[in-house]
Formats: structure tokens, sequence, C-alpha cells
């Protein structure tokens, strides 16, 4: 009997053993199912739309003269570069309905960008450096309205 009581024993023993190896699987998810685990995370949003990319135009400054890459522009963001090509240190500011912004003042040969969000109306742009907007170092652009008279 000594022998049969050993063995039950050893048998309960690997029993038990793999109960609770078999609750600790599913405890930790291993279970079919996920009933233990409780209900599914809903799933994530889907992320935002990106922001429209801003309208890239060149700016040419020459000794006392401004030349722009595009001749209408529409409400919205634009990424203005910035180039001096004369002889002379210049810089570019824009002001009007959406507020005024600038590029650094460059030295010959030098380049800069800034970003600006356009607003329907006028626009003065021109060289903030002193006496260039006096030398005619200066435009106007119009934002929105009407497009070659229509």
């Amino acid at each position: 009997m000594t022998r049969t009581r050993t063995t039950r024993t050893a048998r309960v023993g690997l029993g038990l053993a793999a109960g609770a190896l078999a609750g600790l699987s599913a405890a930790c998810g291993g279970g079919a199912g996920g009933a233990v685990n409780g209900p599914a995370a809903p799933a994530a949003p889907p992320p935002p739309p990106p922001a429209p990319a801003a309208t890239q135009v060149t700016a040419d400054l020459s000794d006392f003269h401004i030349a722009l890459s595009q001749k209408t522009f529409k409400a919205g963001a634009y990424s203005f570069t910035v180039k001096n090509t004369g002889h002379h240190e210049h810089a570019l500011e824009v002001e009007g309905p959406g507020g005024e912004k600038s590029s650094p003042t460059l030295a010959p040969g030098e380049s800069g960008t800034f970003d600006i969000t356009l607003e329907d109306g006028t626009y003065e742009l021109y060289c903030p450096v002193d006496g260039h907007k006096d030398l005619g170092m200066k435009t106007e652009i119009t934002v929105g309205g009407a497009v070659n008279g229509y």
C-alpha cells in the first residue's frame, strides 16, 4: 500500500501543478477568447489630417527692387524664402491685415526664411533697412478678392 499511496500522491501533485499553470496562463492573457482580461480596448481614433502645406514664395531682393515668384495670393499659410542678390544688406517685411513678419537682415548672397499666414486684404512688402523703402524697394500684394478682373 505504501507504493500505491506514493504514486497517488505524486499524481495528485502533478495534477495540482498543471492546474496552477493553466490558471496562471489564463490570468496572463493566455486563455481563449480573452474573457479573463475583460472586453477588448476600443480602437484608437485616427490621427487628425495634416495641416495643408504652406505655399512657397521666393522673394529676390536686389538693390532697391523686390521680385516675387508669384503674383496672386489666396488666404492661407505661406513660407517666404528671401534671397539677397544685391550688393547691400536687405530684409523683407510683410505688413497687412494678418499682422506683420520680417526676415532677418541679410548680407549680400545670404538667404533666409519666415512663415506667415495671410488673410484677405492688401499687404505692403518692403525692405525695412534704413531708406531702402524710399528708394523704391517696396511692392503690394492683394490676398483673395477678384483675380484677373473676375
